[in-house]
């Protein structure tokens, strides 16, 4: 998808489809003399947050799409905030349900190219940079689609090409050139993501990876043997009962200056988790294919980055593996070293993603990071406490932690900070080793994390994107989730605005 600003008469941009707010609807109408026909359209419509008029027209544009709530003067009520939200919050909850209909009506549409107005929307008090982007973002969601392995033909949207429309012409050229790059990195991880487990192994992660390399990018792939010889038994442990080899996939981009410290993401990459020797029951095991979600975010954030041209050093890391039961598979009481040298006694070989996780974190240090996030659809217990709508955020760095929250909020891509308190610690004390890789049925995700921050000596963030890493109920698919947060965190970073 191609996306630009334009700033000007609108109806003068020349583009086969105009989105506009209701807002507009009157004086857009009367500059194409087709005000009868828009409120035709507008009486048909329910004027609330959501609801698309479309109305086709002689000439160029040949449609228009009207979109949202009643205009002032039509009876609009104001809306009430809900206890406990700032200040525009319920303008900019209805934005997003405007954007999101907006977007899908537009990928209908037989057309190749569209100018969408941002600045007659009402966000709350949002700039017109982040409608903008918020806006394009919808557009490459409702646009995205996963054919590769559809034997016949299927029917993509024509769209092309969107224009968004402002007066601040700076602020939307920036959102648009971010707006591209943050396509590019959502269809890589959704195309990993959506990718089948036969298909998408760790060789695949690695290749994906390589592909990234240009000049300012390196990538190095890591493989068994070279793991058993930087002695990360616990990774090594996971990929025992399986016939495709593990990898940990190290994409470096040098943006900023080299003694710059990089910021390091780490994403969990295994492509089919079976649960191992625990084996899963059968429900839902085709959902597995996703257990590598977090290596495809950490991924596509780094594509984003590249492709913006961000003034960030940045590592990406993706622990890939395939969890699968077999004559070597480990088995539960085995007890590995982790690269640290401590010890983890495996009484669950289904909590494989902590195991590959640890020793990555370990070799993350080797980069001396200035902050490191690691991404992973890590536990159930995470998707029983939150849902899919936040993912479950867990940090030893109050500022990395607001930092991650502020980028959370301004995607719509959303974490809500979890206890990481000493008193949980305690559930992974073992009697035979350093420590246990599960500890009890109670704070499942919680203690993960403290699991994991035992191998986190810097300033360190987790996310569990369990509930948030794919949707849908009978057609599941990757949501891309949270590369649209990380790539905001590190634009964020790269202005000096997190750590």
């Amino acid at each position: 998808m191609r996306y630009t600003a334009k700033t000007g008469a609108l109806v003068e941009t020349n583009a086969s489809c105009l989105v506009i707010p209701r807002a507009l609807a009157g004086e857009i109408g009367d500059a194409l003399g087709a005000r009868q026909a828009v409120e035709r359209a507008l009486a048909a419509t329910k004027g609330k947050p959501g609801a698309v008029a479309r109305v086709l027209l002689d000439g160029r544009p040949s449609r228009l799409l009207v979109v949202g709530g009643e205009a002032p003067g039509e009876g609009r009520k104001e809306r009430k905030e809900k206890r406990g939200e700032p200040a525009g919050a319920g303008a900019e909850r209805a934005f997003h349900k405007d954007v999101k209909a907006a977007a899908k009506a537009l990928a209908a549409e037989d057309c190749a190219d569209a100018a969408w107005a941002v600045d007659g929307f009402d966000a709350g008090g949002r700039e017109a940079c982040w409608k903008a982007r918020t806006a394009l973002a919808a557009v490459s969601a409702a646009t995205y689609r996963f054919t590769r392995f559809k034997s016949k033909k299927v029917s993509r949207p024509k769209l092309r090409r969107v224009a968004v429309h402002s007066t601040n012409r700076s602020g939307v050229r920036l959102a648009a050139r971010h707006a591209t790059a943050l396509d590019a990195g959502l269809a890589l991880a959704k195309d990993l993501g959506n990718g089948p487990p036969n298909v998408c192994d760790p060789a695949f992660i690695a290749a994906a990876g390589r592909d990234l390399a240009q000049s300012d990018v390196t990538v190095e792939v890591i493989d068994e043997a070279k793991m058993a010889k930087l002695g990360m038994g616990a990774f090594l442990s996971v990929t025992q009962g399986t016939r495709r080899p593990a990898k940990l996939v190290v994409v470096y981009y040098q943006g900023a200056a080299a003694e710059q410290a990089p910021i390091v993401l780490v994403g969990k990459g295994i492509t089919f988790d079976t649960g191992g020797t625990n084996l899963k029951p059968n429900a839902g095991m085709g959902e597995m294919k996703f257990d590598m979600c977090g290596a495809a975010a950490v991924l596509g954030a780094a594509k984003a980055a590249i492709a913006a041209r961000l003034p960030v050093n940045v590592v990406a890391m993706a622990a890939a593996a395939e969890n699968m039961p077999g004559g070597a598979a480990s088995r539960p009481s085995d007890i590995v070293t982790t690269m640290s040298g401590k010890t983890v006694e495996i009484l669950n070989t289904d909590a494989e993603g902590r195991l590959v996780l640890c020793d990555a974190l370990t070799y993350a240090e080797r980069f001396k990071p200035r902050a490191v996030v690691d991404v992973a659809t890590l536990t159930g217990a995470q998707v029983v406490a939150l849902g899919s709508p936040a993912s479950a955020l867990y940090a030893n760095d109050d500022e990395l932690a607001d930092a991650l929250l502020a980028a959370g909020r301004t995607t719509h891509d959303r974490f809500w900070r979890m206890p990481l308190w000493e008193d949980y610690q305690e559930q992974l004390k073992s009697e035979f080793a350093d420590m246990k890789n599960i500890g009890g049925r109670s704070a499942g995700s919680i203690t993960a994390a403290c699991f994991l921050s035992r191998f986190a000596n810097y300033p360190w963030a987790h996310l569990d994107i369990a509930g948030a890493a794919f949707s849908g109920s009978d057609n599941k698919r990757a949501t891309g989730r949270p590369t649209a947060a990380l790539f905001q965190y590190l634009l964020d970073a790269a202005a000096g605005q997190a750590p």
